[in-house]
């Protein structure tokens, strides 16, 4: 076992595919402690008895399907119209059809790709300045992934749910968490919006007429959300039950209703969803196993114990988390970064005293800022591959807006009420 480590660090060099060193990893521990490996794919077969992992491929399709369509072009002709004629108008749409579409695709990625090109050209002849329109493009690209219906939202619950916490939780709990710190964001970017210089943009009062127009155009999205958290919560029917009747919405809607997407081309997009979620589902997979072994070998003790020993205090320890998580977010994507360190991180998180929900939350808005965060945030290179911008150009261009996120981070970190604030228990 002594070679272990350094075997698992040089397949990462070599950029080994994640759920192999994962799956190494959980096999190598098992074997020192004699345990017999098919345990391994036993937890495996576990993914076959949790109904909210069906969750995920719904949502995914969905999101996909929306992706292929105009459902964005719609969003923000509505935003637009009925948030246009306010300071930072046109800013304040980006800000919020970028959160929206976030949440559903639960990739910031595409989000950049999908409404770069319509956003840019239009905050450009809104008159904002360059680097403006740069860093709020490349900034917002990651909100949404504190609002339901998140990918990363569900995949930390599933998680968690493994660890045998003395406080439960659940899925539903964490997208009431994600209300109130994810608007946070989104009310502070906006309140920067409105204070750029106005004095070359052009701002259109509200039309009524115009208003009506956008959101008839826009009916079919318009229920969406209500869709699936009043579904949820008003008890109609379970997270992966609204992840079904969400795709089966999103796919009549599409195909059969507006037909902006040809049955001819669904396998293609099926295959593209799939393909996400069958990454997700064999990372998850291996990484029950993984975190099996760890806590058998009660490594997560073993680490709170150490770091207790060092850190007094639930404050410092916060600091240093926050501080962690940004680093983790610039070097690992989401996905992977729950599955690897939530399990190590959430018990000794909770020793100190952090509700596993609060947690949840504060990984995810540590992340979606190291989205961004330079020298090697993953937002920063696809929008320079978007907008055709250097990559120095993006770091200088989002500097204000990290800023604004890290107070929204600090805030959401050590007000935890902010997040609990919803939940019932």
């Amino acid at each position: 076992m002594s070679l272990a480590a350094p075997l698992l660090l040089l397949l990462a060099i070599l950029r080994t595919p994640l759920f192999v060193i994962i799956a190494l990893s959980a096999m190598l521990g098992f074997y020192s402690q004699e345990v017999d490996l098919s345990v391994i794919s036993i937890e495996v077969y576990r993914l076959a008895e949790m109904p909210v992992l069906l969750a995920i491929p719904l949502f995914t399709f969905a999101g996909y399907l929306l992706g292929e369509g105009n459902a964005s072009t719609r969003l923000v002709n509505l935003t637009n119209s009925l948030l246009g004629w306010v300071p930072g108008g046109l800013a304040i749409v980006a800000i919020f059809v970028c959160a929206l579409f976030t949440a559903f695709t639960g990739a910031s990625g595409i989000t950049i790709v999908a409404l770069g090109g319509l956003l840019y050209p239009a905050l450009k002849q809104a008159g904002y300045l360059e680097n403006f329109n740069l860093g709020l493009l490349t900034s917002s690209g990651s909100l949404g992934l504190l609002f339901a219906p998140s990918l990363p939202l569900i995949l930390y619950g599933v998680v968690a749910q493994q660890m045998d916490l003395d406080q439960p939780v659940s899925v539903s709990d964490l997208f009431l968490a994600g209300i109130f710190p994810g608007l946070l964001m989104l009310v502070m970017l906006s309140l920067y919006a409105m204070l750029q210089p106005r004095d070359k943009s052009r701002r259109e009062a509200f039309d009524p007429q115009v208003a009506l127009a956008a959101v008839l155009a826009a009916k079919w999205e318009i229920p969406l959300p209500f869709l699936v958290l009043g579904g949820i919560y008003g008890g109609y029917f379970a997270v992966s039950e609204a992840a079904a009747v969400t795709a089966v919405y999103v796919l009549v809607v599409e195909v059969l209703i507006i037909r902006e997407i040809k049955i001819s081309a669904l396998p293609d997009i099926m295959r593209d969803a799939m393909m996400l979620v069958g990454g997700i589902m064999i990372i998850i997979g291996v990484s029950l196993a993984s975190t099996n072994y760890l806590i058998d070998a009660e490594v997560p003790n073993r680490m709170f114990e150490f770091i207790q020993s060092h850190i007094d205090e639930k404050l410092t320890f916060l600091i240093l988390l926050n501080l962690f998580l940004l680093v983790l977010g610039m070097m690992l994507d989401i996905f992977s970064a729950i599955v690897i360190i939530v399990p190590i991180m959430l018990p000794i998180a909770v020793g100190y005293g952090i509700h596993p929900v609060h947690l949840g939350i504060i990984f995810l808005a540590n992340m979606q800022l190291g989205y961004f965060t330079p020298p090697v945030g993953m937002n920063l290179f696809i929008a320079s591959y978007r907008f055709e911008k250097p990559v120095m150009t993006l770091y200088l261009a989002t500097i204000p807006f990290f800023v604004v996120l890290l107070i929204a981070v600090l805030i959401i970190t050590y007000w935890p009420a902010l997040s609990l604030a919803l939940l019932t228990d």
